[in-house]
């Protein structure tokens, strides 16, 4: 009697083998929608104020430097940081635009 219940106990059932499918397809789902779309999405974002960088536009780097631009090039700004302090950086290097946050202070 010990062995028959020991034989059915290691038998696999049908349904766990389609449940954990289901399970891994909805982990893959969930880690789509809160971390690889944002993810892309900001990606996206940033992608589109690079390409729209003008002349006049105050923009911080990655380094935490505050200049305004004074030339923009394909791949390069110039920004004008303190006077006539001017440094060429790369626009990957530009992170983020603070006229907005210049004008309401």
């Amino acid at each position: 009697m010990n062995a028959m219940m020991l034989l059915q106990a290691t038998q696999p059932t049908g349904g766990s083998s389609w449940s954990m499918w289901i399970m891994l397809i909805l982990i893959f789902v969930v880690m789509y929608f809160f971390m690889i779309r944002p993810q892309r999405k900001q990606q996206k974002e940033l992608q589109n104020f690079r390409n729209s960088l003008k002349k006049g536009d105050k923009v911080v780097t990655v380094g935490g430097i505050y200049g305004e631009i004074v030339e923009v090039n394909e791949k390069t700004a110039l920004i004008r940081v303190d006077g006539d302090t001017k440094l060429r950086v790369d626009k990957n290097g530009l992170v983020r635009d603070y006229s907005t946050d210049a004008q309401q202070q």
